[in-house]
Formats: structure tokens, C-alpha cells, sequence
């Protein structure tokens, strides 16, 4: 159910590649041993890929990287302009938005599970396990405070924000680059899916535009076996439950913004 590696699967799987996946349990701290943070990933998250040996890690440049190696299709624009535009795309990610996700999904939904079966110093020593120190700052926050954490409504705010943004580059194409699908669209199909599953798409309800590329997303051959396909019977139901009891806050905080 990890964004960042639902956005590779989309990429392995438009363009057909086999691959063979290894699970992280995020809840039991798979990602967070010295092991993986030494030999895979630095950052303790997931996705890593290994193709021949090689680790790579992030997702956008894991993305990048694939559509480098393996050409057909393309997920980069060929125009010069329209690369530009799905870089910077995937660049807002990068610098904060995908952080926003986390926040909220961990506000509205994640923390029960985080929180289930745990003393409060039992929390307190996994997200220490964590290596970046603002992260496990904001992790800390959020498990505790929940939808009251101050992160949670400038986080929603950043979302819409973006999501205006989407509208307006969706008014003359189809895609948020122009006329061909890219890495940009693959970057943010995890993220429209999120708020879907969490009942906050309903922030949507006045951009038919997005709303429109959402539904042609879904319906998109890759969309099954990247995203579907791997939709966990653990995590849809609290998702369902708490972002139920979270829309009205959702809403109070854009109405008052």
C-alpha cells in the first residue's frame, strides 16, 4: 500500500517487466533494521530496486531510471517543454507533498495501527529506529495528536492547492504534461487513490477536469496489477472507518482557510 512503491509497480507494469517483489512489513519495522539502512536503502523506506546488483532508491529516480533502461513505451514526453513540466511535477512530490500524504494518512487512519498493542515507550523506541530526526519528529506528532496534530491542516491545505493546479493543467489535455501520458500521471495516481481511500476525495467534487483524469487513470491497463491487485484487506477498512469520522474536520479546515 506504499505510495512510493505503487508508483514503480505502475512503471513495471506499463511497461510489462517481470520482476520479483520482497515485502516490507513497515508496521514491524522491516525498513528500519540497520541491515536494510546500510546495505538497501539509507533513508529506511520503501521502494529499493535492484536490477544486476545495482541498488537504486527513491521512487521518482527509480521511475526515471526504468524508463531510461527500458524505453518502450515512453513515460517521458519527447518535447523538451513537456519534460520540463513532468519534472517539475514530480519534483513537488519530492519536496513536500509526498510528506503531506504521510501526514494525513498517519492522522486520519495509520496511527491505530501504529499505536495498537504498544505502551507509549514502545512507540516512542520505533519511531526512533527511524533515521532522519524532522521525520521521526512528524511521526511523533502525528501518531500522538492525530487530526489535531499541527501538521494535519497545513497538510490538507498543500493538497489543495495542488489539486487546483491539476485542474488548470488538465483544461487543454488530457495529461498533466500534454497529450501523453508520463511519469507525472504515474507520480500521482497513488496519491488521488490515497484520498479516495480515506473518503476525502469528496475535496474533488468541483474539478470535473481531475476527477475525469482520476477515472481514465483507473481504467488504465496498469492500474490492476500495480494498484488493485495489491490493495490490502488490513488497511481498506480503517481507511473506510477513520476518514469517515475525518471529512467533516477535512472540510472545516478548507472552508477556513
Amino acid at each position: 500500500m506504499s505510495s512510493c512503491a505503487q508508483k514503480v509497480r505502475l512503471v513495471l507494469a506499463e511497461k510489462g517487466l517481470e520482476w520479483e517483489g520482497h515485502h516490507m512489513d513497515l508496521r514491524a519495522g522491516d525498513t528500519r533494521t540497520a541491515d536494510y539502512i546500510a546495505n538497501f536503502n539509507p533513508n529506511g523506506v520503501v521502494p529499493t530496486l535492484i536490477d544486476d546488483g545495482t541498488v537504486i532508491y527513491e521512487s521518482t529516480v527509480i521511475m526515471e531510471y526504468l524508463d531510461d533502461k527500458f524505453p518502450q513505451p515512453p513515460l517521458k514526453p519527447a518535447d523538451p517543454v513537456e519534460r520540463a513540466r513532468m519534472r517539475i511535477w514530480t519534483k513537488k512530490l519530492d519536496e513536500g507533498l509526498h510528506a503531506d500524504t504521510g501526514n494525513i494518512s498517519a492522522c486520519i487512519a495509520f496511527r491505530y495501527q501504529q499505536m495498537e498493542g504498544k505502551t507509549e515507550q514502545q512507540i516512542h523506541d520505533f519511531i526512533n529506529l527511524g533515521p532522519n530526526p524532522a521525520r521521526r519528529e512528524r511521526q511523533r506528532d502525528v501518531i500522538f495528536n492525530g487530526i489535531d496534530s499541527k501538521l494535519f491542516g497545513p497538510s490538507i491545505l498543500n493538497f489543495e492547492k495542488l489539486f487546483t493546479d491539476m485542474e488548470k493543467a488538465l483544461t487543454d489535455s488530457p495529461w498533466l504534461t500534454g497529450e501523453t501520458y508520463s511519469l507525472a500521471d504515474i507520480a500521482y495516481t497513488p496519491y488521488l487513490t490515497r484520498f479516495d481511500h480515506l473518503q476525502i476525495l469528496g475535496v474533488n467534487d468541483k474539478r470535473p477536469r481531475l476527477m475525469d483524469w482520476y477515472d481514465r487513470i483507473k481504467a488504465r491497463p496498469n492500474y490492476e496489477p500495480a494498484m488493485r491487485k495489491w490493495f490490502s484487506p488490513k488497511y481498506l477498512p480503517l481507511m473506510e472507518e477513520k476518514g469517515k469520522e475525518a471529512w467533516p474536520k477535512v472540510q472545516e479546515i478548507i472552508a477556513a482557510a
